[in-house]
């Protein structure tokens, strides 16, 4: 095995020709171990004209990029030199048979304590395309953040057009007070957390706010050419639009899965998503500049960071390099209604997004189910403690389940006690389908309090399972992205309404749909999804807004060992954090 170690200051572009390089090297044309280090530690930021200290990877926000190609062995060490537990999440990454390098904290592991280092240690396999990794611990992924950029193994391309250049572009959240003490303060109240103050492309709000012209990102283009857009919604709490004014994007992969292509002028992408696209600049200097802006897609009732940030788009001026492009027109995209209304335009977009399905890269949805799980999920509240005032609804405290289970995390790692065998960490009563039916998406009804509790789902290894997730109007309809680490799923069907067990499967896509990691249940709908449970391991499933999965709207699936060696989870490392 060869190895590499990757500058942090490495630009993208830089990190693309060293792998190059490498590729025209005979005894690295299998797969190579790369390794990095982050070093957790403070750094001062300003932002909207105020400077805070944030917690980041080698000083960097967003972090560093994590680039390796299919087949790789990806080694990072971690060094916790800040004050806060930390955990990182390699969200997307299938981390077969490594479920000790998952990262969500007291799921996987015990967090990396101030002073302590832990190892990372995972291989890239059946992946290509853009992921992203973060913090799994609190809020602490508001800057903790930066892209995973899986190339093709060496000596295969695309399956589309070569691109002139390829351009990582990643949307966040950010707030001018520490976002730990927001979601606290939230969580101790019983309310609904402070919004933020902006969202950033690439780190950098925009020209739309208030004091910050001067950090808005600038892509700059050659007329002619063919740009792949690396798209990551990396934002705490948020869908988001995106639009660039006057050009269309081809859409051809989205969560390290080649798509079939489709054209668009404007994508939704959900926290913990990824969408690359192609942009085909046009064949001429246009003689003006575009906005490329991002803003949200909120469905609750609450408040939200109603805001936009934009980038801006720029052509290279062939016959005059050094021309002045703010003498130019900028021009500005249309983004859908932030609000429901939209609901109409997102149903249609992800309705678009179909695998290739071919002998090179099949769609091995299964076809025959063994277990089939019914989950509500949505908002619920918590009675008040005693001699306390709470503000959330009448009085009592936000809370979020799934089949009312507000899933409480532990003190150790569940992983940790289900392999050695340690009582009292957690039950295996999770419920199969809602304990007390009724009209999900109807008037809700008047009982909100929810139970709490650690309970899991156990499958044996090898079940395929389907699994509907059913939004409700329990204190609101709303969109809820979810996620589910150590597997990608294929999304066989969706809908606005109640799920109909007798006559929705009917409808199922059981022949490309697409294969995802997050994916979108609709607001007042459900969302059907298949896969084969071939990960030994406890695997987290969750709402990817932060504020519900603080609230507990999570659960966790143990998948048991295999017969054969290769089946079978591995011991943990000794470096391992303990609580």
């Amino acid at each position: 095995m060869g190895s590499s170690r990757l500058p942090p200051s490495a630009s993208m572009a830089a990190l693309v020709f060293g792998f190059l390089v490498l590729s025209a090297l005979p005894e690295l044309a299998a797969g190579v171990t790369r390794h990095y280090t982050f070093n957790i530690t403070l750094h001062n930021v300003t932002r909207l004209c105020q400077t805070k200290s944030i917690i980041s990877v080698n000083g960097r926000f967003p972090g560093p990029p994590v680039v390796a190609r299919e087949g790789d062995r990806v080694v990072v060490k971690v060094v916790n030199k800040v004050s806060n537990n930390v955990t990182i999440h390699w969200h997307g990454v299938r981390q077969l048979r490594s479920a000790w390098a998952d990262g969500p904290a007291y799921v996987t592991q015990c967090p990396i304590q101030t002073g302590q280092t832990y190892t990372y240690n995972f291989t890239i396999t059946g992946q290509r395309g853009t992921l992203l990794w973060h913090a799994h611990i609190s809020w602490l992924r508001a800057t903790l953040y930066g892209p995973i950029i899986i190339l093709p193994r060496r000596n295969e391309s695309y399956p589309f057009p070569k691109p002139h250049k390829e351009v990582t572009i990643i949307f966040g959240e950010w707030w001018n007070a520490d976002p730990e003490a927001v979601i606290s303060q939230a969580l101790q109240s019983g309310a609904g957390p402070n919004v933020s103050d902006a969202y950033t492309i690439n780190g950098l709000p925009g020209p739309l706010y208030n004091c910050s012209s001067k950090d808005t990102y600038k892509l700059k283009v050659k007329p002619g050419k063919t740009y792949l857009l690396r798209l990551i919604n990396a934002a705490l709490n948020d869908e988001l639009f995106f639009s660039i004014a006057n050009h269309t994007l081809t859409v051809v992969e989205g969560d390290a899965t080649y798509v079939k292509p489709f054209d668009t002028n404007v994508l939704l992408i959900t926290p913990g998503q990824t969408t690359n696209v192609l942009l085909k600049t046009k064949p001429y200097f246009p003689n003006s500049t575009f906005l490329m802006a991002a803003r949200p897609y909120f469905t609750g009732q609450g408040t939200f960071d109603n805001s936009t940030t934009a980038g801006i788009l720029e052509y290279v001026n062939p016959s005059k390099p050094t021309f002045s492009q703010n003498k130019l027109p900028l021009l500005k995209p249309t983004l859908p209604p932030v609000n429901p209304n939209a609901t109409g335009f997102v149903t249609n977009f992800t309705r678009k997004f179909r695998s290739l399905a071919t002998a090179k890269f099949p769609a091995n949805v299964p076809q025959t189910v063994d277990k089939r799980f019914f989950f509500t999920i949505g908002l619920g509240s918590n009675p008040c403690p005693k001699d306390m005032t709470c503000q959330g609804p009448n009085g009592s405290k936000f809370s979020a389940s799934v089949n009312n289970i507000s899933f409480i995390l532990p003190s150790v790692s569940i992983l940790q006690a289900y392999f050695f065998g340690q009582n009292g960490v957690y039950t295996t009563d999770f419920p199969t389908y809602p304990p007390v039916p009724f009209n999900y998406t109807g008037t809700p009804p008047n009982n909100t309090i929810v139970s709490n509790g650690t309970r899991v789902v156990v499958l044996p290894f090898n079940t395929s399972v389907e699994l509907v997730m059913q939004d409700t109007s329990i204190l609101g309809a709303e969109s809820h992205p979810f996620h589910l680490h150590g597997y990608n799923f294929y999304v066989v069907g969706q809908g606005i309404g109640n799920y109909d067990p007798n006559t929705d499967p009917a409808n199922f896509n059981l022949v490309d749909p697409v294969e995802r990691n997050t994916f979108g249940v609709p607001a007042g709908g459900w969302v059907a999804i298949r896969f084969q449970a071939d990960n030994p391991g406890v695997w987290f499933l969750h709402c990817h807004l932060d504020v519900h999965t603080s609230w507990g709207l999570r659960m966790a699936w143990i998948v048991l060992d295999g017969q054969q060696p290769d089946q079978k989870l591995p011991s943990p490392p000794s470096d391992l954090p303990k609580c």
